[in-house]
């Protein structure tokens, strides 16, 4: 799992990415949870999702990661207890 993520790293690290488009053209597991610039990303082979947040400059930040029984425990498989979440962590007003 650690290889999928230092991949995942790498790849916003050197990315070029200037859309949601160009995002999901380039990585396909991307959900876009929050249209302040909050994805998930989904490491299939690890069952494993990253929660990342990218700011108007194109830096990330990693706001959450767990495997998928811990993603739906925690937002339910649900945008609006996604947005919930993120508000009561003060990452959205």
């Amino acid at each position: 799992m650690v290889r999928a993520i230092d991949q995942l790293i790498r790849e916003i690290e050197e990315s070029k990415w200037h859309s949601e488009e160009d995002l999901k053209s380039a990585r396909p597991d991307v959900d876009c949870v929050h249209s302040d610039g909050f994805y998930f990303f989904d490491i299939n082979v690890h069952r494993t999702l990253i929660l990342i947040e990218f700011d108007e400059d194109g830096e990330a930040t990693v706001v959450w990661v767990g495997t998928h029984q811990e993603y739906e425990t925690v937002f339910r498989n649900n945008k609006n207890t996604i947005r919930k979440w993120l508000k009561s962590n003060e990452y959205i007003d």
